[in-house]
């Protein structure tokens, strides 16, 4: 298989037009994407990843062949909780990722005599529970003399569709990443990875907690998708609650996501419709339809602003594609949503399979082979786990001898 061109990863903010003035820091230390090296040997990686609540432990080859991709989930710990708990994730970890290795090797009907390399996701996440599946990622690199790999969890989930899709996206495409808690938009193209919005917050879990839906065996925010999906009940069906306003509509120029005023108004509708600490069915159905309509309609709106905006037409080559990815972007509603507003523009909407769009470690097995068939021959397990880790900063920290060849600037 002819593998895509590794990204450089450039990090703007809100005023992402007037950095465009020099290189940025990323683009200067990230040796990753500056090496000549292009190794096209076959690989297998066993990767592992629980940078929150999930155990994570898969098998991907280079042939972009999946052997095992286990997945561990803790939402009954969750539901206990009231969300996910650092210390009982921290301490559920411990137990399932050597369970979640154990299954990888035996479904993949493999050995670590049969793994190439082992990686992890080195960051950003909650810092307890990176440390365990680095551990093990660690312990077995160096029990078996195996070249080791950190990913970046959230480059990892960008660059998911060039494994999954059988014809993946073309360059340049903008990938929206999208979860419970965060969202982010990137402007992808054969060498530069770009962020165009600030982080934003998605509320989507904190609806569902202010609305009592259960956790279920996906989440809050699949129990708020399957909740808005039912028909309404009385008095609903036949007295809707009115489309409200989608936010940032009077900042017209601003590039960016926000959803607390939405959150607000959400909130203080569940209580004008009754007892917030009381259950309500009708309510719950109605409030989850009203907020995945404001929700997604201020992610289509903001992504449309973009495609119109200066900072667009200064990236260069038109997007041909939009990549959704992250925990919410299994949603349906949004996925038509988005494509709806997309169609128009010629832009196809891609997306990864449902179980890869919530953390796995296939996603990090294949960001891993792309970095080791691009130049990298292995990183020491001293480099630090990186809570806290913005893509400006993309393997920074990995010195130039961890390349094969590296790029004279």
């Amino acid at each position: 298989m002819l593998l895509r061109p590794p990204v450089v990863v450039r990090f703007f903010g809100a005023a992402a037009s007037s950095a465009r003035a020099g290189p940025s820091r990323s683009y200067r230390s990230a040796h990753l994407f500056h090496a000549t090296s292009t190794t096209r040997k076959p690989l297998t990686i066993l990767a592992l990843e629980s940078s929150a609540d999930d155990s994570c432990c898969a098998i991907v080859d280079s042939e972009r062949k999946i052997h095992a991709n286990v997945v561990l989930k803790q939402h009954h710990i969750n539901a206990t909780q009231g969300g996910i708990n650092p210390i009982r994730a921290q301490e559920a970890h411990e137990r399932n990722v050597p369970l979640a290795i154990r299954q990888a090797l035996k479904t993949a009907n493999m050995t670590i005599g049969d793994i190439d390399a082992v990686a992890y996701t080195r960051g950003p996440g909650m810092y307890g529970c990176l440390c365990i599946s680095a551990s093990a990622a660690r312990g077995i690199a160096a029990a078996n003399d195996k070249p080791l790999v950190g990913v970046h969890h959230m480059q990892a989930h960008a660059l998911t569709p060039l494994l999954t899709e059988e014809k993946p996206p073309e360059f340049p495409f903008l990938v929206l990443l999208v979860s419970g808690g965060h969202t982010q938009l990137y402007w992808v193209s054969l060498a530069d990875l770009f962020f165009q919005q600030a982080n934003g917050s998605d509320a989507t879990d904190k609806i569902g907690r202010a609305l009592q839906l259960p956790d279920g065996d996906r989440g809050l925010g699949a129990a708020l998708e399957a909740m808005a999906a039912k028909p309404p009940l009385p008095p609903f069906d036949t007295q809707p609650v009115p489309p409200m306003p989608l936010p940032m509509q009077r900042q017209k120029g601003t590039l960016a996501f926000s959803f607390a005023g939405v959150l607000s108004a959400v909130e203080r509708k569940i209580a004008e419709l009754g007892d917030p600490a009381v259950y309500d069915e009708a309510r719950a159905r109605e409030l989850s339809r009203v907020w995945q309509e404001l929700a997604f309609g201020h992610l289509g709106n903001m992504i449309g602003r973009y495609l119109d905006s200066d900072v667009a037409k200064a990236d260069g080559d038109p997007v041909k594609g939009l990549v959704i990815s992250g925990g919410v972007g299994s949603n349906l509603q949004l996925r038509k949503t988005l494509a709806d507003l997309l169609a128009p523009r010629g832009i196809e909407v891609a997306y990864p399979p449902v179980a890869l769009c919530t953390d796995n470690a296939a996603m990090i097995a294949w960001t891993a082979i792309l970095r080791l068939q691009n130049g990298l021959r292995g990183e020491e397990p001293t480099l630090d786990i990186r809570r806290k880790w913005s893509l400006e900063d993309l393997y920074d920290d990995v010195p130039p001898e961890a390349y094969e060849t590296v790029e004279k600037e």
